[in-house]
């Protein structure tokens, strides 16, 4: 179990202790403490979430692989049990999220090659990661997120863009109610989550000032170039094609209402090589609605 008070509010895992039996690591990465998963020995297989998950999201994940492999699982500045800065002390920008990553690995001295298992907006992180490490890369799990600009047959959301663009109205609503956080527990599974797993996604966003990062996500997503991270995402964008040469495999749950059929349809475009498999009674927390098909997918995928 772990329990630490953050903007004196305490955060604990106590009452989803049987779900999330890890005993966590802390590690100071560029000032902040940063809370991550090294779970197992074995090749480096390194998990990296979105929003509004955390390292809960792939505990699952964490148990199988770990039997064979280390499993090393970041939580976000200001997700999951890591410090939540306030925004005049942490940038909550994508190109912050590439060095926290790269810091931590580092840190870790992994002699190995490393598996990229990533979600939402783990995919872009994850993705600009690899692309300034390619030697250290061995394999890499997509699952429905994105690593290039909004697909021209998409449309950006408008829940987002609300959240994105008008302040008053998402500023109370994500961080006085938790508006971001509590929809995705009945917007991004494909099925029912059970009492406690809804405790453990939602657990790190319990106040007002815990909440940042959920709005922040949102607001660092980059339409145009005025955005800061637009020119980050540009240039992955430009050079993903230079991952084509390591083995990827593909996991996407149909029923997503941001990373949906035009997201998966560039990623197919772009790597045709890779290994496809598509749920149809899955969402966007496919991990939850697919969790012993997609642990056999995976652990074949690192054994092949």
């Amino acid at each position: 179990m772990v329990t630490r008070t953050i903007n004196n509010t305490e955060t604990s895992t106590k009452d989803f202790d049987h779900l999330y039996p890890f005993d966590g690591n802390f590690q100071t990465v560029n000032g902040h403490e940063l809370h991550y998963l090294d779970e197992g020995k074995g090749k480096p297989v390194v998990m990296v979430h979105g929003n509004p998950t955390w390292s809960f999201y792939f505990r699952r994940l964490v148990t199988d692989l770990s039997r064979d492999h280390r499993v090393i699982v970041p939580d976000h500045i200001g997700c999951g049990l890591s410090d939540k800065p306030s925004a005049g002390d942490y940038p909550y920008t994508l190109e912050r999220r590439v060095k926290d990553l790269d810091t931590l690995i580092k840190s870790l001295d992994l002699k190995e090659k490393i598996t990229l298992i990533v979600h939402d907006w783990g995919g872009m992180i994850g993705s600009a990661w690899a692309l300034d490490n390619l030697d250290r890369i061995d394999k890499i799990v997509v699952t429905n997120t994105s690593g290039f600009h909004l697909p021209k047959a998409k449309r950006f959301p408008l829940r987002l863009w609300l959240l994105k663009y008008l302040r008053l109205f998402a500023v109370p609503a994500v961080l006085g109610l938790n508006v971001f956080s509590r929809a995705a527990l009945y917007m991004a599974p494909g099925k029912p989550l059970s009492g406690d797993v809804k405790k453990g996604l939602t657990a790190p966003y319990n106040s007002w000032k815990n909440r940042i990062a959920t709005l922040r996500f949102v607001q660092d997503i980059p339409l145009s170039p005025e955005d800061p991270s637009y020119d980050l995402v540009n240039r992955v964008d430009t050079h993903l094609n230079r991952l084509e040469n390591r083995p990827m495999m593909i996991l996407w749950g149909k029923h997503d209402f941001v990373f949906d059929i035009p997201f998966l349809d560039e990623w197919k475009r772009r790597f045709p090589k890779a290994r496809l498999h598509f749920f149809e009674d899955a969402g966007h927390y496919l991990f939850e609605d697919k969790p012993e098909e997609t642990t056999d997918l995976i652990r074949d995928f690192l054994t092949t």
